[in-house]
């Protein structure tokens, strides 16, 4: 079993506009990537929010929750989004955080138990793994982590929501890929509006994880 991620892009390739914070976690501009999502039922119940459209888009956003076991981000990722998610985090299920910094387990309401992972990404992955069960393992992000991933190769599934802005600057979901470029197999495509779903098969060239 591999792990799959989702995510949003701009058409320039940022998972994130300048500048992000703990303050403005996706950086300046970056919201315009996510609000397509927002209107969704399907991630409105995850949010703990009522109402939200049922569309195509709303029943694979359901599709990939449903299959999720475990959750696998980063440090960054984390710090920048605890004050957001607030004490019902919209995971619901363990999330395995990459840090250098040991401490213990964050238990919160809803089902999600944030575990910090000072061993690596292997390490990670086997334990997120472990928790998932017969589910699958989700990576989060940040950017980073997702190439970690697929240098590694533990991704056989991209999920992208391609946004037609053109950020200029922020966090490439892309970068300093150095000779780990994987091949993608497009598998389906929608649109919604003006933004682009593409869902992709990763496959390898050699090594990984399994």
């Amino acid at each position: 079993m591999a792990a799959f991620a989702d995510l949003s892009i701009s058409l320039d390739g940022f998972i994130t506009g300048p500048n992000s914070s703990e303050e403005h976690p996706l950086g300046t501009g970056g919201r315009i990537l996510h609000e397509w999502v927002y209107q969704l039922g399907s991630w409105r119940e995850r949010h703990g929010l009522d109402g939200g459209m049922e569309s195509y888009e709303s029943a694979h956003l359901q599709s990939l929750i449903d299959r999720t076991g475990a959750v696998i981000i980063g440090r960054t990722m984390f710090d920048h989004g605890e004050r957001y998610w607030g004490s019902r985090p919209p995971f619901h299920v363990p999330v395995f955080v990459l840090t250098h910094e040991p401490r213990p387990p964050q238990e919160m309401e809803g089902g999600t138990t944030f575990i910090f992972c000072t061993d690596g990404l292997a390490a990670a992955y086997q334990a997120a793994k472990a928790a998932a069960g017969e589910k699958e393992v989700s990576v989060g992000g940040g950017a980073d982590v997702v190439q970690q991933c697929l240098a590694a190769g533990l991704l056989n599934e991209l999920h992208l929501h391609i946004v037609p802005v053109l950020l200029g600057d922020g966090v490439r979901l892309f970068e300093h890929r150095g000779n780990h470029l994987p091949n993608l197999e497009l598998t389906s495509q929608s649109t919604s509006g003006s933004v682009i779903h593409a869902s992709f098969r990763v496959s390898q060239s050699g090594g990984g994880v399994q």
